[in-house]
């Protein structure tokens, strides 16, 4: 029996840690913004970096080091899993917001979880407290929980824009530019022809090139954006409507996955990047390397972002400035859902398809990743939502209450690593 609790509380405990690690991290962005350290548009800055610069790099590597032509099979039932859970989320949210009348906010709040910055921080966490050795201890455990987890984030981010564009903010945290109006009126040749003069003269001024190559840039650029209009203004309605739905799932994201799964599924391109220089690695020790070093900077950088924007909130709060209400109802029923009733659901499904299908690869560290995938405090575009949707300033500081509170208790996560931890184990006697 005392051998019971203690293979429970230690891993619970680690789990603790590592959640609590998190949160020390968020505290870190929050002591930042506190002694003006990082503003609110610095923060934004540091968002879109990561988002466009270093995510792209860490997927490049992580899912190009460990995608192979014989271990590509592995990443299917994350996709498929991926788009279930996502879509089965995105239903319960409209339908728990118009069953229960709950403000529009809390559909994006049960529909989106945070499936990038804090999963790839927790993994680290959980590999300095030794947990992950007990599904493997092979060294490579957390690189292919990163892959993983990155492959499933970029699934749910390409859902995200392509169902709800507008419930995000362009400029909001893992949010792709949205697209500029198309022009209504006027002579669009000669629109375009004034925009490159502005943008030839602004090269010269801050461009690195020589002016005459930044000219030449900036010409070829327009010209292939005034041929692709021609061609965009022959498609017939209906293909117009195809191609600019495809277009959404097209994000920084999806193209470091996409190069990453180039580069691991072309042996040559796989030797060369990923392998040590004795076996025809001849870039992994400069070229991987310097995108696996931008690619480290996004997990803590994201979720030191997380504190920055809940320290502006904080301290809106304090001013009492536009002091929405937090709805009890709603924070009730979307906390259960992300942290409660999503792992009560993914790991027994996911134990089963373990232990009585041949559905997924011998790899406790992939059941282990897929079970936590659906689990976790909302993502923060719910920021962005009140933003687009123009909303008063008590629904921005009754969203921003509701991100704090969300992500004060996160720790409560550790209650879904060990379950799934536990489970992942006795799949493997199985």
């Amino acid at each position: 029996m005392e051998g019971d609790a203690e293979s429970i509380l230690i891993p619970f405990v680690g789990a603790l840690q590592a959640s609590i690690a998190v949160l020390l991290t968020i505290l870190a962005g929050v002591l930042a913004a506190q002694f003006g350290l990082l503003s609110e548009a610095s923060s934004k800055d540091i968002s879109k970096l990561c988002v466009r610069l270093c995510l792209p790099a860490l997927l490049i590597v992580n899912v190009g080091s460990q995608l192979e032509l014989g271990t590509g099979t592995r990443y299917v039932p994350i996709i498929v899993w991926a788009i279930i859970y996502n879509v089965l989320s995105i239903g319960l949210g409209f339908a728990m917001t118009r069953l229960f009348g709950m403000p529009q906010w809390t559909t994006p709040a049960i529909a989106f979880n945070n499936t990038t910055s804090l999963p790839l921080l927790l993994v680290q966490s959980l590999d300095a407290t030794g947990i992950l050795d007990s599904l493997d201890s092979s060294g490579t455990a957390v690189a292919r929980a990163k892959s993983y987890f990155l492959v499933n984030a970029m699934i749910g981010n390409s859902l995200t824009f392509a169902l709800g564009p507008k419930l995000l903010n362009g400029q909001e945290e893992d949010a792709p530019d949205e697209q500029e109006k198309d022009a209504q009126d006027g002579d669009v040749d000669a629109q375009i022809e004034a925009q490159r003069e502005d943008a030839e003269d602004a090269n010269e001024q801050s461009s690195l090139l020589p002016n005459h190559m930044a000219r030449h840039t900036v010409k070829i650029n327009y010209k292939g954006y005034k041929y692709g209009r021609r061609i965009w203004d022959r498609l017939p309605g209906w293909a117009r409507t195809v191609v600019d739905a495809l277009w959404q799932f097209v994000n920084p994201p999806l193209i470091g996955a996409a190069i990453g799964a180039l580069l691991g599924l072309v042996p040559a391109l796989h030797r060369l990047f990923f392998e040590d220089q004795q076996h025809g690695g001849y870039l992994n020790a400069w070229l991987t390397s310097a995108l696996k070093n931008v690619g480290d900077l996004f997990a803590a950088l994201q979720v030191i972002v997380v504190g920055v924007k809940l320290s502006q909130a904080l301290l809106r709060m304090k001013k009492g400035e536009a002091s929405g209400k937090v709805p009890w109802l709603a924070t009730t029923v979307i906390l259960l859902i992300r942290l409660v009733i999503w792992p009560a659901i993914s790991i027994p499904v996911i134990y089963l398809l373990v232990v009585k299908t041949k559905l997924l690869s011998n790899d406790p560290i992939l059941w282990f990743a897929m079970m936590l995938m659906p689990v976790g405090p909302p993502a923060l575009k719910l920021t962005a939502l009140a933003d687009v949707n123009g909303s008063d300033d008590d629904t921005k500081m009754s969203v921003a209450k509701f991100l704090t509170i969300s992500y004060a208790i996160s720790p409560l996560i550790c209650f879904s690593v060990v379950g799934s931890l536990k489970a992942s184990q006795a799949a493997i006697g199985n």
